[in-house]
């Protein structure tokens, strides 16, 4: 049997903690927590109730919102369509304005362009030279009719990390909604929306040691009554998402939220750590380029483009699982929209390659992976030729 990868690609998904199978297997099954949430009122049924409702408040409690502010979806992209176009339907889509920007996932901009052939004028902003989005220029691109803003917290294939707080606070002042997609940063980032000025907030539990298939929408108090729900059929979750709800799933997600609140503090040291050791190695190399702001982003992610001739990345394909760009780009096998956006052009691009830690990532991990990278850099001459 070949030995398997080293794995450095947790910001396209993780591996289910073992902690989180354990639950979401106790919920399969007859002599398991099986009953039907949303509609049983027999014992079954309300004992899967209550595990939804616990995991409900597990989600909450990790990013300061209230439990009935959270609405189960499928994941992040079914969180970003019915934040995105939930918000535009509900004030009637003919007309108006939102500002989303250039880096987005494609979740957001697939559908923002969707918004824009149906009449919604949509504004994408350009990053900083830092791969980031400034409050200047949030504000700047504000007008009379700017109903909705949609940003990112962590940048899936950079992982810059945007002032969320202080773009809110324009967003406010203005009087529009702001959405932020969080898969990226739940776990990763202290998030408070009891403090800050967010509406609207996507999640996604693979993204945080949890199943696939499985995310939520925050919805806080100014968005309630200003987002028309997706999917109809039994007015599920206050009306916002409709379906019988997946226990096991959803159980799942709120034990992989939990185990990220209870151990935050000491795996953010532990990746920032291994970061540093990472880093500082593969920055050695000559003719090698961090992506994206050195001070404002998480310590998981890592963007490197190599020099010319001083890479051979199919040196690496059967040792090291890594993204050479983010999966909502690899479909196409075209160049990152992120790194063209951050103004690399297409052969710079393809000499780019996203490594990304995680809460199984070793320090002989990190050692042997910089020692494989060296050694695609010596091959490289003949690669290129």
């Amino acid at each position: 049997m070949n030995k398997r990868p080293l794995y450095f690609d947790y910001a396209a998904t993780t591996p289910v903690d073992e902690r989180v199978i354990k639950v979401m297997v106790e919920c399969l099954g007859f002599t398991g927590n099986f009953g039907n949430p949303a509609s049983s009122s027999h014992f079954f049924g309300q004992q899967a109730r209550q595990s939804v409702e616990q995991a409900r408040a597990q989600v909450a409690a990790l990013v300061g919102a209230t439990p009935e502010q959270i609405v189960w979806t499928s994941g992040a992209t079914e969180s970003n369509n019915l934040a995105l176009k939930g918000v535009a339907q509900a004030r009637g889509i003919a007309g108006g304005h939102i500002i989303t920007s250039q880096i987005e996932h494609k979740a957001i901009l697939d559908t923002a362009r969707q918004l824009q052939d149906a009449g919604v004028a949509v504004t994408y902003l350009v990053p900083d030279a830092e791969g980031l989005i400034t409050p200047q220029a949030v504000s700047e691109a504000m007008r009379e009719d700017t109903f909705l803003v949609s940003l990112m917290l962590v940048n899936n294939e950079l992982g810059t990390l945007n002032d969320i707080p202080a773009i809110g606070q324009v967003v406010r002042e203005r009087g529009a909604l702001f959405h932020v997609d969080a898969a990226q940063g739940a776990g990763k980032v202290a998030i408070d929306l009891a403090r800050w000025p967010v509406d609207l907030m996507s999640f996604s539990a693979h993204k945080l040691y949890g199943p696939k298939g499985i995310g939520a929408l925050y919805v806080g108090p100014c968005a309630q009554q200003r987002l028309q729900a997706q999917i109809h059929g039994g007015g599920h979750e206050g009306g916002l998402r409709s379906g019988t709800l997946a226990t096991h799933q959803i159980v799942a997600m709120g034990s992989a939220f939990a185990l990220a609140a209870a151990a935050f503090d000491e795996e953010k040291a532990s990746i920032q750590r291994l970061r540093e050791r990472l880093l500082d190695q593969l920055l050695s190399i000559p003719g090698v380029r961090l992506n994206g702001s050195a001070a404002s982003r998480i310590p998981h992610t890592l963007s490197l483009t190599f020099s010319e001739g001083e890479f051979n990345p199919a040196a690496l394909s059967h040792s090291i699982a890594f993204s050479a760009t983010s999966a909502c780009n690899s479909a196409s096998n075209t160049p990152s929209h992120v790194l063209l956006a951050l103004g690399l052009d297409a052969r710079s691009a393809g000499r780019t390659i996203r490594l990304s830690l995680g809460r199984f990532t070793t320090e002989q991990d990190i050692d042997q992976a910089v020692q494989l990278i060296k050694a695609a850099c010596a091959s490289a001459p003949a690669f290129w030729q």
